[in-house]
């Protein structure tokens, strides 16, 4: 399609109802079924907002649950996606903003889901392989010293070779309940691949990102309720009170989420400043 041929949409008829680190969502009163999504800038072209687009038919297909979607907008100069709108949906991050004693439990829904996902078979001729997306993002990451690349290609090159689905963004925020029915989003990410893949991006998220304002702020979680949400989900995930070897191992798999940031979002010079200094911390702590 000739991207002239997209539909063009006016933000000004839409409202804005949430804000994650990869864009905003709105809704239009005109089209009560129907949720508008925007990325950033970088993450708002044709070519990304199409591979989000063909990433989500192809997560339904596998029969997980997600949101139907819909089709492809313009918004100015940008793209972006309209989907069904989930009535009286509520993101883990919400649900533990507004009813804080039930973060633990979210943690514990969390793992469950997510097991629930890893155990689903991938479409391998469709989706990447995880382990060779991260073996081609650390020869990328040119901001990781050649001691600390080697130390990290080593490990990668360790992780087995799995056919479940990785989530990619495994966080509170993607993953959204409505009554008794739950639905998985911002799939731009999905592969498949070992489950610590996604328990590693939770854990940088738990630990190395949650003392940031800016990040308390787009997942509505408080350090403390953060840490108390690790904590039930390696418990659950374990089946352990002492987790601190799942930890270490979270630890490493941490570090090559950071690496992947490169493959995933193409970052800028002062987001290499940033993901060097996270790379370098998780290595002395973790390998």
């Amino acid at each position: 399609m000739n991207q002239n041929q997209y539909p063009q949409i006016n933000l000004a008829d839409w409202q804005q109802v949430g804000e994650g680190g990869n864009g905003k969502t709105y809704v239009n009163p005109a089209a009560p079924a129907e949720i508008l999504k925007v990325n950033n800038a970088r993450l708002s072209t044709l070519e990304a907002v199409q591979h989000e687009y063909d990433i989500s038919k192809a997560v339904a297909c596998l029969g997980i649950s997600v949101p139907e979607m819909y089709h492809i907008v313009r918004v100015g100069d940008a793209y972006g996606t309209i989907s069904q709108l989930i009535k009286g949906k509520k993101s883990l991050s919400r649900i533990c903003q507004e009813n804080p004693e039930r973060t633990e439990e979210m943690a514990r829904l969390l793992c469950q889901k997510g097991k629930q996902l890893w155990a689903t078979p991938c479409n391998t001729d469709f989706f990447h392989r995880r382990k060779q997306q991260a073996l081609v993002a650390i020869e990328m990451a040119t901001y990781v010293s050649k001691k600390n690349k080697k130390s990290i290609r080593t490990f990668i090159e360790s992780i087995p070779e799995s056919t479940g689905c990785s989530h990619g963004d495994f966080q509170t925020g993607n993953l959204i309940l409505a009554g008794e029915n739950f639905y998985w989003i911002d799939l731009d990410r999905f592969a498949c691949g070992d489950p610590m893949f996604d328990i590693g991006h939770l854990f940088l998220i738990c630990h190395l990102y949650a003392p940031m304002k800016r990040v308390q702020d787009i997942f509505h979680m408080s350090l403390e309720q953060f840490q108390k949400f690790w904590d039930a989900f390696a418990m659950e995930y374990t089946g352990k009170e002492d987790h601190s070897e799942f930890d270490a191992l979270a630890g490493k798999f941490a570090a090559v989420d950071v690496i992947l940031r490169t493959v995933f979002q193409k970052p800028t010079f002062v987001e290499k400043l940033f993901f060097y200094f996270q790379a370098r911390k998780l290595v002395k702590l973790y390998y």
